[in-house]
């Protein structure tokens, strides 16, 4: 659970830093520069982010096990998952964004760990006993209250925009269960795995996304500036985030690990108030705690946390 929540927190801390970048002079100098952002942004963050799995795999003396860890089963397996979740999954989001909105898109992303959940009990065999699924179903009431904007924006492509905003809802919850599968041969470690994720994913982005939106040129002119820097931070955070996430998955699997990683919204308003100076209103106090606590529910094993109560009482 530990592992699960600190996902969360990493990742609320990345997505306030990587908005921070975002409304940078460079990304919002022209309309094109503001189309691009979102794929020019998620590209260079997953580059970075691969580039500090390297450096933390240095650091552990295992970066000679990358090349052989892709030539096994889980770690094809891996690359499967990065597809799904990286660019399927990411690339939903975005051009969900672009046709109905940042609001509705939130709102429909957020059924991801239901989802997840379903696809972790049909494949996996995971069960989640009835208070862990009520905490979870409340947890995506909260993030779809949060997220909720009376008045929000439409136009005259939302059934695209919906079918883009499913899109990511079963790339990122396929992405966990397949991860979750990766794992359970014990071939790879869980880092391992998210280096083949992030290395997956930025390639995938590089050779396909970038040119097909056109957008290497203006990616390089981003390099030298302080926003890459940004981004960099941005990732380093994130980094830290996939790191618990994926113990997470390996320790309690999908279907909890992304009911406790949802929390990066509650998160996402604490670091939204100290960094920023935002306001935090009553409702946005109110679904944070009901996304927190929804999300401790649906992970935690109310029999196994009983038996260690008793244990220390005795």
């Amino acid at each position: 659970m530990a592992y699960g929540l600190l996902a969360g927190f990493f990742w609320g801390l990345d997505t306030v830093i990587l908005g921070i970048a975002l409304v940078m002079s460079p990304f919002v100098s022209t309309e094109q520069a503001i189309l691009l952002a979102p794929f020019i942004s998620t590209f260079i963050h997953d580059v970075c982010s691969s580039l500090w799995m390297l450096f933390y795999m240095g650091i552990k003396k295992e970066s000679k096990k990358i090349f052989s860890a892709l030539k096994t089963r889980s770690g094809k397996i891996i690359v499967l998952a990065a597809l799904l979740g990286g660019p399927i999954g990411m690339t939903g989001y975005v051009l969900s964004i672009n046709y109905i909105g940042a609001a509705y898109t939130a709102i429909i992303s957020a059924l991801f760990p239901g989802v997840g959940a379903l696809l972790s009990y049909i494949f996996l065999k995971e069960k989640m006993k009835g208070y862990q699924i009520a905490g979870l179903t409340v947890s995506i009431l909260g993030v779809i209250a949060l997220g909720y904007t009376p008045g929000g924006s439409e136009t005259n492509n939302t059934v695209i925009g919906f079918l883009f905003a499913f899109m990511c809802v079963i790339g990122w919850a396929s992405e966990a269960v397949i991860i979750a599968y990766g794992l359970k041969a014990q071939e790879i470690s869980d880092h391992l795995a998210l280096q083949i994720r992030q290395l997956t994913s930025a390639v995938f982005y590089g050779a396909i996304i970038i040119p097909f939106v056109r957008g290497w040129s203006f990616t390089l002119s981003l390099i030298p500036t302080q926003t890459t820097g940004i981004i960099l931070l941005a990732a380093l955070f994130g980094t830290t985030s996939y790191l618990f996430y994926y113990k997470a998955i390996n320790k309690i699997g999908a279907s909890k690990a992304m009911a406790l990683n949802i929390t990066y919204c509650a998160w996402s308003i604490v670091f939204g108030a100290v960094l920023l100076n935002e306001e935090i209103s009553l409702r946005s106090i109110i679904c944070a705690l009901i996304i927190v606590g929804g999300s401790i529910t649906a992970a935690a094993d109310m029999g196994e946390m009983f038996k260690f109560k008793e244990k220390s009482f005795s």
